[in-house]
């Protein structure tokens, strides 16, 4: 039995830039189910950040509501937000977004930490071993690859065991062979652990691979994408 884990109900969102409105997001409305994997599709501008933004309560709608994990998350403020974001949701940014201050492993565990899980060093190890990095971890960002460091970014996204983890472009910013295994490591984690993986993307030989498609285009969802 499939169970709703986060639903978008007539979502929009906008900005004023120089007194002119931007609509960035028009009238969205989705559901995705616990374990899915799906991928936000559409062209640069489409909207697709924005909507992984609002999804995952980075953001803000501008009007409609979303649920996550059967609560209401929209009217929220930051401090109820900030332990869903960091024990309900995981985030991959396309810009890696690792603390440089912080070697591999502390930026794995800082997540954990923040929940004074006792375990946090430990669970980083173990996922770093997982996807390859286990030899890394006293390396600092600046001194690992962009493959390398979107892995460790992955693990920090994982460490709390999230019901649901976002990704936006995730392999914006490597080579063609990286991107490859950063997609493999995110597919094979997500078979492993059952966890939801919504990413959005503009590859459609990756959307080939996901249970279902929502097309974006000009902020609106297109016809013939599969919202629910």
């Amino acid at each position: 039995m499939t169970k709703t884990i986060l639903t978008a109900e007539k979502v929009s969102k906008h900005y004023f830039l120089g007194g002119q409105k931007i609509s960035v997001l028009k009238d969205i409305s989705l559901t995705i189910e616990k374990g899915e994997f799906v991928v936000i599709a559409g062209s640069s501008g489409s909207g697709k950040t924005t909507l992984l933004s609002v999804l995952s309560g980075l953001d803000r709608p501008s009007s409609g509501r979303i649920s996550m994990a059967g609560s209401d998350i929209t009217d929220l403020t930051e401090d109820q937000l900030a332990p869903i974001r960091n024990q309900v949701t995981g985030f991959v940014f396309q810009a890696f977004h690792l603390i440089p201050s912080l070697n591999g492993l502390e930026n794995v565990m800082f997540p954990a930490e923040l929940k004074k899980d006792v375990r946090a060093l430990d669970k980083a190890q173990v996922l770093l071993d997982r996807v390859g990095l286990g030899h890394r971890g006293r390396n600092f960002p600046e001194q690992l690859s962009g493959g390398e460091q979107q892995r460790v970014a992955i693990c920090r996204a994982l460490i709390n065991e999230p019901d649901i983890v976002f990704a936006d472009e995730p392999t914006g910013n490597l080579d063609s062979e990286n991107s490859e295994g950063i997609i493999t490591l995110l597919l094979d984690l997500h078979a492993d652990r059952r966890t939801t993986l919504v990413m959005a993307t503009h590859s459609m030989s990756l959307a080939a691979r996901a249970d279902r498609v929502i097309h974006l285009h000009d902020g609106r969802i297109t016809p013939g994408s599969s919202v629910q």
